[in-house]
């Protein structure tokens, strides 16, 4: 462990202690992670975070792709979302790769892919005779457009399931274009969807001793979060919009530029809320006009309300506004750059962001394990490891001889970080 000092801004986060918190949920559980880039990696991060022992198996040489995504020279996403893994390295493309996989899947609770539906059955690991093998045994797949389907065999980024399920077109100004999240919104929330899948799997097998296979589909996933979409539809014959930072279905909801050129989002999505904004505003005969009376009302004449709302808030600095909110309970908050979160004394008192121990930084900045348990919270425990820095640990545990560990490093069919 180096003593380095962080480059660029230094982090007002608590540090966090090695070794974790006491016990966790999924303690004793054994998790064998195939997957690669964001979304089997973020079910992987959640059972890690909360005691799982995950075995990350990645490409030998490579490594699984999240370690080239990089800022400054730095796996960024790698240190975040392989902490508290173990790394394997091992080349899928040579004999043998299959029967090691078999070894650790034996030990395993957990089966995790993201392999484009067929491969796994390809690799000699279809999920039939896996379960035959071990009946225990929980198989999350992951994929873009899920085992079934005439999309089945396409490619699965995020990227392309935020299109085409209907994200996007609702993403955007009202005469803007169409635009895509500015980060892996479709992979990151069926991450969240696989660790709950997994965990409802698990208690299923509590109850009857059998494991099972969980089909998480990217595109699923990102519909189930688009609300009433297609019951809107349904209704109105008509697609939904793109309202920009506006609501189709409370008003007003915006974000609006105060006199100091920064920016306040405010949410007045119940009516009483609304209300209360009118008086603080002055403007109580906007609670009696018909025009603006009813929320359906105002979301009928958005964009007046947005021009009222905003024309007051213009008058104020970002902070003057901000306190009249707070003291007449309006809700409102500022709009926050990650710059600004490193000062705001919520983020820093409840550790929203701590350090973690890293062995090329000294310290790196990322989340907290969320949620919060009271009784047995998550933990950063270990850093994201180097490739194949667990390699020799691992096979050890499942009962490899050294020799065929030897023999295994010398072809390249696995690779190891450390000597033995």
């Amino acid at each position: 462990m180096t003593d380095t000092p962080n480059p660029g801004v230094p982090s007002p986060w608590p540090t966090v202690l090695q070794g974790g918190s006491g016990a966790r949920p999924a303690d004793g559980l054994t998790v064998v992670d195939l997957s690669r880039l964001v979304a089997g990696n973020m079910t992987s991060l959640q059972l890690a975070d909360f005691g799982a022992t995950v075995v990350k198996v990645e490409p030998a040489g490579s490594g699984d792709p999240l370690r080239a995504w990089q800022a400054q020279g730095q796996s960024t996403f790698w240190k975040v979302y392989g902490r508290n893994k173990q790394s394997v390295a091992l080349d899928f493309r040579k004999d043998g790769a299959s029967d090691i996989l078999r070894r650790l899947i034996a030990q395993a609770d957990v089966l995790i892919e993201s392999f484009r539906p067929g491969v796994l059955e390809s690799m000699g690991l279809a999920p039939d005779a896996l379960l035959a093998a071990h009946p225990r045994l929980v198989i999350l797949r992951v994929s873009g457009f899920g085992q079934t389907g005439p999309y089945s065999a396409r490619p699965g980024f995020g990227t392309l399931v935020e299109s085409m399920s209907g994200f996007a077109q609702r993403n955007g100004e009202e005469d803007g274009d169409p635009l895509l999240p500015p980060l892996a919104l479709a992979d990151m929330i069926s991450g969240l969807y696989g660790a709950m899948a997994v965990m409802m799997a698990l208690r299923a097998r509590d109850r009857d001793g059998t494991g099972q296979v969980i089909d998480l589909s990217l595109l699923d996933s990102m519909v189930s979060v688009l609300g009433p979409e297609a019951l809107d539809y349904q209704l109105t014959g008509t697609p939904k919009p793109r309202v920009g930072n506006g609501s189709n279905t409370s008003s007003p909801r915006n974000v609006y530029r105060t006199k100091d050129g920064q920016f306040v989002a405010l949410s007045a999505s119940i009516q009483s809320m609304a209300e209360r904004l009118f008086r603080v505003m002055g403007r109580t005969d906007l609670i009696d006009d018909p025009r603006y009376a009813t929320n359906a009302a105002r979301v009928a004449r958005r964009h007046e309300v947005d021009g009222i709302v905003a024309a007051w808030i213009g008058q104020f600095d970002r902070d003057d506004v901000l306190a009249v909110f707070a003291r007449e309970g309006i809700t409102a908050a500022p709009l926050h750059s990650i710059a600004d979160i490193h000062a705001d004394p919520h983020f820093i008192e409840r550790g929203i962001y701590v350090k973690a121990p890293d062995p090329d930084l000294g310290q790196v900045a990322m989340h907290a394990p969320v949620p919060r348990l009271s009784r047995t919270p998550g933990a950063v425990t270990r850093p994201a490891p180097a490739l194949g820095a667990d390699t020799h640990a691992v096979l050890r545990a499942i009962g490899c001889a050294e020799a065929e560990i030897a023999g295994w490093l010398t072809t390249g069919l696995v690779k190891a970080d450390t000597p033995a």
